[in-house]
């Protein structure tokens, strides 16, 4: 893998999400409480509702628009909900976040 280091853990808040544009689109950055990182597509597959404006509980994102739940390992909606959003690998070096830039880089074939 080829990490590419897209910031410091504190420029998230705990909670929170921010975004880094990617070939493969916009990915959100999550922040949990417990200072965890996850990375997954900023749309939500029901109406694209933009999760990193959603609310991060536990290891889980709640989109904004519709609140459809995202496990942010494994990308699965949860409970009645069904779809899946794309996760990528993310981790932290000390307090530095760090992004698959091999997984962010590919662009679709189509």
């Amino acid at each position: 893998m080829s990490w590419i280091d897209i910031g410091h853990i504190d420029d998230i808040p705990l909670r929170g999400a921010r975004l880094v544009k990617t070939p493969v689109g916009c990915v959100a950055i999550f922040r949990t409480a417990e200072a965890e990182v996850f990375a997954a597509s900023n749309a939500c597959p029901h109406k694209a509702g933009p999760l990193s404006e959603g609310i991060v509980h536990g290891q889980k994102v709640t989109c904004p628009l519709h609140n459809w739940v995202f496990d942010l390992n494994t990308g699965e909606a949860q409970g009645a909900d069904e779809g899946r959003i794309a996760t990528f690998p993310v981790r932290l070096e000390g307090e530095r976040i760090l992004l698959d830039g091999v997984a962010v880089g590919k662009r679709s074939a189509a």
